[in-house]
């Protein structure tokens, strides 16, 4: 059980603490716009990556309304909306206030939760009971609204996909128990499930303690020893510890059906969910329309991943006849649900992946040139051109040495500089010999097409 644990002050929506750092602070959130080049940027916070289908509509109309109708996933699972007019006001969090995106003010950029999109879908468990109740425990702690855009809540259900994700604050089911995760530690804390949300959220506020005299704005930005006795401290409030090293890999759902045992019949499996990507993160606003009207005539939900996907959870009904028993979470071979194959054809139809042939599977990219000053090329369509037979690794182009949005775990590293595209294999932390192309279309590809096999 937790212990001596404090009860966090109640915070209204226009109230709540400011952080002595924010001047420093430029992660663009819903009322504090960043300004691009192709005009001011909205970074929603979708907890989760967990929207209803009216809630959906409500994002779509605000891209139409104030920018330029299309909507921009996030490594986080969050939605951008760019294009903004600078003279757009307080237009879009008002229309996003009232579909209840933006519940607390004084919060709305410390609101980054990220879930396991499969969670409850492939045999884990659930963990949206964590998920509603962080979010109104960070919304209801007037500590909180001090953190910075970039702090992380990740919560794991066991999959191991976004424990994977570096997070500062990680909630992982285990069992009727949860282990808890305080940056990258070894380390982990076990305690009942059912204190997770309340020590992930203390857990946090004892971050911002720490962080006073460093500014760090993540728990992997603290001095080594500050950083050291804040696990130390996070543990006296928690459980026992347990040695479990973070995973290094973070998987994506694959692209398909979503399968899991029948509760009723276990020996069986049914399709639970659709899981699809998103080529670049970009969805326009057909598509947009056409993924929310899926999602309403099913399960009413969809699910934005870290990985620039979608899972719309069904029911979808019992796979065909002809499919063989599929691993949980794992894509259906052949006879997969009739619902569920009508809804992925027609979502690829619409440019969407649902399957893992497609040549735009684990191609990743920033915003690059024009809307981004930073960026020295136009790296989205650099991209689109060299995509060729789907890669065993994931690549990712930016536009600059910031590399913004990249993924984590192993990937190759495509980077534009003045000198040419340098191209690296990602270990994690380590990065083998970097090859740089120059001026040719044909080349690169090429080199990048073999870095990924």
């Amino acid at each position: 059980m937790l212990a001596a644990m404090p009860d966090s002050a109640p915070s209204p929506l226009s109230a709540g603490g400011t952080s002595p750092r924010d001047g420093g602070d430029a992660c663009p959130g819903t009322l504090r716009l960043h300004r691009a080049d192709d005009g001011a940027l909205a970074r929603v916070r979708i907890p989760g990556g967990v929207l209803s289908a009216d809630r959906a509509d409500a994002l779509l109309a605000v891209a139409g309304r104030f920018g330029d109708g299309e909507l921009h996933l996030t490594s986080r699972g969050n939605v951008q909306l760019r294009g903004l007019d600078a003279g757009c006001g307080g237009g879009p969090a008002e229309l996003l206030g009232a579909a209840g995106l933006l519940p607390s003010a004084a919060h709305e950029r410390a609101r980054n939760i990220v879930a396991s999109p499969l969670a409850g879908l492939d045999g884990s468990p659930p963990v949206g009971g964590w998920l509603s109740e962080l979010d109104s425990l960070v919304c209801g702690s007037a500590a909180a609204a001090a953190l910075s855009g970039r702090f992380l809540f990740a919560l794991d259900s066991g999959r191991g996909d976004v424990d994977a994700l570096g997070a500062d604050v990680t909630l992982i089911a285990e069992g009727g128990d949860c282990l808890l995760r305080v940056g990258a530690a070894d380390e982990v804390f076990r305690l009942p499930s059912a204190d997770g949300p309340r020590a992930a959220l203390l857990a946090a506020e004892l971050f911002l303690r720490a962080a006073r005299d460093s500014g760090a704005w993540r728990v992997k930005d603290l001095p080594d020893d500050v950083r050291t006795a804040l696990v130390r401290t996070v543990g006296a409030t928690a459980g026992p510890v347990v040695h479990r090293p973070r995973p290094r890999t973070a998987g994506a759902p694959a692209p398909g059906p979503v399968t899991a045992p029948d509760s009723s019949t276990p020996a069986t499996t049914i399709v639970t969910a659709i899981s699809v990507g998103v080529p670049l993160g970009r969805l326009a606003p057909a598509q947009w329309r056409l993924l929310t009207e899926t999602a309403r005539r099913y399960g009413n939900e969809l699910r934005l991943t870290p990985w620039r996907g979608i899972v719309i959870p069904g029911p979808f009904g019992p796979p065909g006849p002809s499919t063989q028993p599929a691993q949980s979470g794992q894509p259906a071979q052949s006879g997969q649900s009739g619902r569920a194959a009508e809804a992925l054809d027609a979502l690829a139809a619409a440019g969407l992946i649902t399957g893992p042939d497609s040549p735009w599977t684990g191609v990743g990219a920033c915003i690059g040139h024009p809307g981004c000053a930073k960026s020295l090329s136009d790296v989205r369509a650099e991209a689109g051109a060299a995509v060729g037979p789907v890669g065993r690794l994931p690549v990712y182009w930016s536009g600059c040495e910031r590399r913004c949005g990249h993924p984590h775990g192993e990937w190759i590293d495509v980077v534009v500089t003045p000198e040419g595209h340098r191209i690296s294999h990602v270990r994690g932390e380590h990065r083998d010999p970097r090859t740089v192309v120059r001026n040719d279309p044909a080349a690169l590809a090429s080199a990048v097409s073999r870095a990924r096999a």
